[in-house]
């Protein structure tokens, strides 16, 4: 990337149940796949790179997140965005663009991330409201569920909250904020009576943190959460992991200098 010296900072949204997740792998559709294919047909092969602000799993979706790019040449993409777009065919879209200093790095100016988690009862549940909300059984209230949310917030080690790897150095993170509330965002005629919203806030996760955390928040106590937040290496069962369709990355707070 130090040969591009142009760089410019897109904001993203796609719809994750059509892509195997961000990265790209081998004969799988992900969206940094399809958006390096669809930038490379209208740059018409002149040479760039790219990275995200985010590398979501299997089945998330991304209602805010970053992308930036690399050229050799400087590029007016205010002109060709609305070709982008019609290229990549509505389930990958950029939302804006401007160009950036050279030297801005996107993954160390991630400062906060929000995920929603939209779930709903089973009981009536349609089967179009499945793109983005999980029907899922769950045994607390919402009033529980906030409470217990409440239990995460601050600095702890996620370990038995995670994939874990024996790569990974650090299981600490801080998660700033849990709520648990009644969704008004999805307006059809297909989606469930009742919507509840697990939102999370941090800078950073771990690998299925926020999945884990859900379901936890869902169906356990409070002595099941706090035993695993203070004895991460104990051998307890292993927390589920939610499914990953209700889950979107809401918004991506960046710090910018330009």
């Amino acid at each position: 990337m130090l040969s591009k010296p142009f760089s410019y900072l897109f904001s993203i949204s796609y719809f994750g149940a059509r892509f195997k997740g961000w990265a790209k792998q081998p004969e799988q559709p992900t969206v940094e796949g399809k958006l390096e294919r669809v930038l490379r047909f209208v740059l018409e092969e002149r040479p760039f790179s790219l990275i995200g602000s985010s590398r979501t799993d299997s089945g998330v979706s991304c209602r805010k997140g970053y992308v930036q790019l690399f050229m050799e040449e400087e590029i007016d993409f205010e002109a060709l965005l609305e070709t982008i777009n019609t290229h990549l065919g509505g389930d990958i879209r950029l939302e804006g663009v401007q160009p950036i200093a050279r030297d801005f790095n996107l993954i160390q100016s991630v400062r906060q991330k929000t995920y929603r988690y939209f779930f709903a009862s089973p009981l009536d549940f349609h089967s179009f409201a499945s793109s983005f909300v999980s029907a899922v059984p769950f045994s607390n209230s919402l009033d529980q569920m906030q409470n217990l949310g409440g239990l995460f917030v601050g600095v702890h080690n996620f370990k038995a909250f995670c994939q874990a790897a024996p790569t990974k150095s650090s299981y600490e993170r801080k998660v700033e904020a849990v709520r648990v509330f009644v969704s008004n965002d999805l307006n059809s005629p297909f989606a469930p009576a009742q919507v509840g919203v697990v939102e999370v806030v941090g800078q950073g996760f771990l690998h299925h943190q926020v999945r884990k955390m859900v379901y936890a928040i869902w169906n356990w106590n409070a002595e099941q959460i706090q035993e695993r937040l203070e004895n991460p290496d104990g051998e307890f069962t292993p927390v589920p992991t939610a499914p990953a369709y209700g889950l979107v990355l809401w918004d991506t707070v960046l710090e910018t200098k330009n």
